[in-house]
């Protein structure tokens, strides 16, 4: 591999979504999960990096590229999850995935002094994924010069900092630039892969490479393909009855105290706050966890519950709503622990916080949940969404929790065969990919055995950094104050104390965006839909009578709908002027139904109605065919 990528034979995709010189076949309904991130990055803005996480490191000594590229052309051709992509232009069903037979490995090489570091990271964060081809993986490099050592990258976990004396060392067949370490990057896709699956392939190159490049083993058993025969097959019955009654209950708590609900959005993307307790802290906390029976992660749970209870000025007992993150590991399919996929998921889970309760029983109540939810960690969000009878506007939660499991203890095997080598490389740092929620919160223990907690807030509905880092510190606060401060007595009310005073409540923000309004229903079930896209001058749209619409808004098609016909499709009206992202956003229920989907729109909205359906496309649902209609169509 020289600078830059390489390639040997022909390309797998000649062209954008089309498909390789071997075809792939039909391929698998992709799972609930995935159709859920497919259908947020289809309404993302560009360069947004929704659903895009990183892991990085530094190598230090000699790091010869051809048997780098080698190395990880073994993975790729032992792991289908990285020859895997979604099936261009879709099927009436939704999206497939298909395993391709052969991709090649193309990490990219950057020189010394060709790019600035932070600036490389958030490039490749930003750089948008095309999830019709395969590869959900990209690799990058960067040579440093010697002594380039310190904190890690903007938005990393800490630095792994120092050169370690490693500055000099060469290296045969094209080796790290001038003798100083290298940075190496994995970015990839939450759609088809996570941040568990990512170490799992790093272990599995390391391997590799070790072994001067050769292949490791065959192809890996249970798969990707198995995971999602496996979905395919579950009775959804139980998760129904389970996910129907355990769902949060509208009206819930779900976002920390923010004083910007008034303010204007005017600007967009992830923003990163970093918070650690050091090793006594954390070890506290740990001990402190363990004598009430509960784990470190419930006992964050308490602190972020603590938080959006907070946010209500009610004296009384207050439910409130968060998402777990689940390693959607722990399922019934051997050899799930191992496999490289799309298995973490967020699920809802909601807990009374009641100040007059003893806070020991909050802590019970909240594993008590854990537990129960264990046993249904593959359902999706959406699927438990649809469960809970709430309206698809009407979100169930607005936050995330994670706690990434402690690394193996003890000296790593690999790290000695490296240094028999004459190389070393850094802890993997991490840099939580932003999900799509208001702000999502990750923690995790270091090498040096702190607690560091992780913020990632989206400024299109936590506009103030401000509050957010707040809600990431206070949260910190409680984990250092629990231990000395909360005892067997002490109830809810007094733990909320430790916050200090609650913030004036936000004033309510006027909705804004697009919406749908339905204009005539469909007359018989799987008819599908009809879309009216509206020019940016149209007057507000007219909804059928006793239509659940919202109350419309000015921007709608002002098309009057005819009396209805035998098969005759739904006819829904996009309402409010907005960018095509907004407008994908409101027409999430319509996609994730997966019937036939029609725009309807006259010539001046012809240019956001052909950029809908290219999104659409790109996102592996079918293309929407488009029907322009004259000015005066009624």
């Amino acid at each position: 591999m020289s600078v830059g990528s390489e390639q040997t034979g022909p390309p797998v995709h000649p062209g954008p979504g089309r498909p390789g010189p071997e075809h792939p076949g039909p391929g698998l309904p992709a799972g609930a999960r995935q159709r859920e991130v497919l259908l947020d990055a289809m309404a993302a803005r560009p360069g947004s990096g929704l659903h895009v996480g990183q892991l990085h490191w530094r190598w230090y000594g000699p790091l010869d590229t051809r048997r780098f590229q080698a190395a990880w052309q073994s993975v790729y051709d032992r792991e289908a999850v990285l020859r895997a992509a979604f099936a261009p232009y879709g099927t009436r069903g939704g999206p497939r995935v298909v395993v391709h037979p052969r991709v090649v490995a193309q990490p990219v090489r950057h020189p010394q002094g060709s790019a600035d570091w932070q600036a490389l990271l958030l490039s490749e964060r930003q750089r948008d994924f095309d999830l019709t081809r395969p590869g959900p993986l990209r690799i990058a490099l960067l040579d440093e010069q010697c002594g380039a050592g310190g904190a890690g990258g903007a938005g990393g976990t800490g630095g792994a900092g120092g050169t370690g004396g490693m500055c000099g060392t060469g290296g045969a067949g094209g080796a790290g630039g001038a003798g100083g370490p290298t940075r190496v990057i994995l970015t990839y896709h939450q759609a088809l892969l996570d941040g568990r699956s990512v170490t799992l392939l790093l272990r599995a190159f390391a391997r590799a490479y070790l072994a001067e490049g050769a292949a490791t083993g065959g192809e890996r058993r249970p798969d990707l393909r198995d995971h999602l025969r496996w979905l395919a097959g579950q009775d959804l019955g139980p998760a129904r009855a389970f996910w129907s009654a355990a769902a949060p209950p509208a009206g819930s708590a779900t976002l920390p105290p923010t004083g910007d609900a008034g303010r204007p959005r005017a600007r967009t993307g992830p923003v990163r706050t970093t918070v650690r307790l050091d090793p006594y802290e954390a070890s506290r906390l740990r001990d402190w966890a363990a004598g009430r029976g509960v784990t470190e992660s419930t006992a964050l749970q308490a602190a972020w519950a603590l938080q959006l209870r907070r946010a209500v000025p009610d004296a009384g007992p207050v439910t409130v709503a968060f998402a777990m993150a689940v390693s959607g590991r722990g399922i019934p399919l051997d050899g799930a622990s191992r496999l490289p996929g799309p298995l973490r998921n967020p699920l809802p889970m909601s807990v009374d916080v009641d100040p007059g309760e003893p806070f020991a029983r909050l802590l019970a109540d909240l594993g008590d949940r854990a537990f129960d939810l264990a046993a249904y960690e593959w359902v999706s969000m959406g699927q438990v969404h649809a469960w809970s009878g709430r309206e698809p506007d009407e979100p169930l939660t607005g936050t995330l929790l994670a706690f990434d499991p402690p690394a193996a203890s003890g000296p790593d095997p690999l790290d000695e065969e490296f240094a028999a080598q004459g190389i070393r490389v850094t802890a993997p740092e991490t840099v939580d990919a932003h999900g799509g929620f208001a702000l999502s919160l990750t923690a995790h223990h270091d090498r040096d055995g702190g607690l560091v907690l992780t913020g990632v807030h989206d400024r299109a509905r936590i506009a103030d950094a401000a509050d957010a880092a707040d809600a990431v510190r206070r949260t910190a606060l409680l984990l250092r104050e629990f231990p000395a401060r909360v005892r067997e007595s002490t109830t809810v009310g007094e733990a909320l104390r430790l916050l200090g005073p609650r913030p004036q409540p936000p004033l309510p923000r006027p909705a804004g965006g697009a919406r749908l309004v339905l204009l005539r229903p469909a007359t018989r079930p799987g008819a599908g839909t009809v879309v009216l896209v509206p020019p940016p001058d149209a007057p507000a749209a007219t909804p059928a009578p006793g239509a659940p619409a919202a109350t419309p808004s000015p921007g709608a098609s002002a098309a009057t709908p005819a009396p209805a016909e035998p098969g005759q499709r739904r006819l829904v009206a996009l309402d409010g002027p907005a960018d095509a992202a907004d407008c994908l956003a409101a027409l999430r229920p319509v996609l994730a139904q997966g019937e036939p989907l029609t725009l309807s729109c006259p010539p001046a909205a012809a240019p956001l109605a052909r950029e809908l359906a290219d999104r659409i496309t790109a996102h592996a649902w079918p293309t929407p065919p488009i029907t322009i209609t004259p000015p005066d169509a009624r």
